[in-house]
């Protein structure tokens, strides 16, 4: 019983260790989302953090409701876990040339 338990434990401690390797950070700076292009699975959370002297935002249909962010000062972040399979584009509302693309596919 003792074996048991300490493989389900190292099993469960894998399984977290994955899901936090999925997550992934978009940089925001000189006017730009860095990397411009991002692919991941279903489930992944996905962090931008501004890195510039002026304020930016994240913006892009869903889909539903729509995902903005407020305006992100200078290392200020922002998150979105994706979990349905899709292409989603996004634009900084105050600079409307800034885009960036979300590629979301299956989780497997």
């Amino acid at each position: 019983m003792k074996k048991y338990l300490h493989a389900l434990a190292f099993s469960l401690a894998l399984i977290s260790t994955s899901a936090w390797a999925q997550d992934q950070t978009i940089e925001i700076k000189e006017y730009k989302y860095v990397p411009e292009k991002v692919t991941i699975a279903a489930g992944t959370k996905i962090t931008w953090i501004n890195r510039d002297e002026v304020p930016h935002t994240v913006d892009m249909d869903d889909g539903k409701k729509g995902i903005k962010s407020s305006a992100l000062d200078t290392d200020e972040t922002f998150s979105y876990t994706f979990t349905t399979p899709g292409t989603y584009p996004y634009t900084c509302r105050l600079h409307s040339k800034m885009m960036g693309t979300i590629v979301v596919t299956d989780a497997k």
